[in-house]
């Protein structure tokens, strides 16, 4: 039996890549001055940690439910 969609090695890893561009860039939007200026304080590294897992979540929750309607359409 495969295993259940959640768990599936491919969506977390194609997930992961696109938190890690995207996740760059809204860093670099929203927190570039700050990085480059040395002048970040704990708080904002949360964010920056926090921009990253929208776009991993999204985008996990994205293949998830992709699957479904596929397998369900079968």
């Amino acid at each position: 039996m495969p295993p259940p969609k959640v768990f599936r090695r491919d969506i977390h890893l194609r997930a992961l890549k696109i938190a890690l561009v995207v996740g760059t860039i809204l860093a670099a939007i929203n927190h570039g001055d700050a990085i480059l200026g040395a002048s970040m304080t704990s708080t904002a590294w949360v964010k920056v940690l926090l921009t990253f897992c929208v776009p991993y979540g999204v985008s996990w929750y994205s293949a998830v439910n992709a699957e479904n309607r596929v397998r369900a359409k079968e």
